[in-house]
C-alpha cells in the first residue's frame, strides 16, 4: 500500500513558476507509476502528467507540455511537478497518484492511490 502527501501549491502571478512535492510512504513506491492530476471549480478532474517506475518514460497532457516537468527520486520516495509559465487557467487543486500497473495510464481509474490535493491558484 503507498500513502501519498503532496505539498509544494500556493498562489503565483501568471508567469511564475511552483514546484509540487508529493511524498510516499509504503516499500511499493518504486513499483509505482506515478502520476499528476487536477481538478478546477466545476470541473471534472483531469490528467496532467505521468512518471514510469524508473522514471524513464514522461507524459503530458497537451495543455501543459513544455511548460510542465514531471519527475521522481525512489531513493526517497518522491515525486514532483515542476510547474513554469504558469496561467490562470492552470488554478486547480492537484492531485498525486500512484498505479500498480505497469503501463503508464493517463485514466484516474487505473491509479490505485491519491493523495489529498494541493490548490494552486494562478493571478492575472
Amino acid at each position: 500500500q503507498v500513502q501519498l502527501v503532496e505539498s509544494g501549491g500556493g498562489l503565483v502571478q501568471a508567469g511564475g513558476s511552483l514546484r509540487l512535492s508529493c511524498a510516499a510512504s509504503g516499500r511499493t513506491f518504486s513499483y509505482s507509476t506515478m502520476g499528476w492530476f487536477r481538478q478546477a471549480p466545476g470541473k471534472e478532474r483531469e490528467f496532467v502528467a505521468a512518471i514510469s517506475r524508473s522514471g524513464g518514460g514522461t507524459y503530458y497532457a497537451d495543455s501543459v507540455k513544455g511548460r510542465f516537468t514531471i519527475s521522481r527520486d525512489n531513493a526517497k520516495n518522491m515525486a514532483y511537478l515542476q510547474m513554469n509559465s504558469l496561467k490562470p487557467e492552470d488554478t486547480a487543486v492537484y492531485y498525486c497518484a500512484a498505479s500498480s500497473r505497469i503501463v503508464v495510464s493517463r485514466s484516474e481509474r487505473d491509479y490505485d492511490y491519491w493523495g489529498q490535493g494541493t490548490q494552486v491558484t494562478v493571478s492575472s
